[in-house]
């Protein structure tokens, strides 16, 4: 009788159809009184660790201040873009008259919370993003 090499298998399943290979899988768990499923409960049980390695990577590090309305004192909110962007007048208006506009983009939290805080001392309406 001649061996076959792992090779050979591989190539046997690369020419089965899905469908095949499926029913070769089944006939396969109840000869040998195995299940595929017990990989998946090992990959199951990494689960929780991987969501909490993709939380700590989605955790962000750079936020969007974005001016949702200018509120009553539109002139002393565009005072205070003015101060915080270095835009001109002209175009400081427009970014507060064009609301909802990003008045920064990229900062740091402490940073971003500080315009906010600014922003809505004036009467404006801004989220953090």
């Amino acid at each position: 009788m001649m061996a076959i090499t792992k090779e050979e298998v591989f190539q046997f399943f690369d020419n089965l159809t899905i469908l095949e290979l499926s029913q070769f899988i089944k006939e396969f768990e109840e000869r040998y009184g195995v299940t595929a499923a017990a990989p998946v409960a090992v990959a199951a049980a990494g689960a929780p660790a991987a969501a909490q390695a993709a939380q700590a990577v989605e955790e962000k590090t750079s936020f969007d201040v974005i001016l949702k309305a200018a509120g009553d004192k539109k002139i002393q909110v565009i005072k205070v873009v003015r101060e915080l962007t270095g835009l001109g007048l002209k175009e400081a208006k427009d970014l507060v008259d064009g609301a909802p506009k990003p008045v920064k983009t990229g900062v740091s939290k402490e940073e971003a919370e500080t315009i906010k805080a600014k922003l809505e001392a004036e009467g404006a309406t801004v989220e953090v993003q």
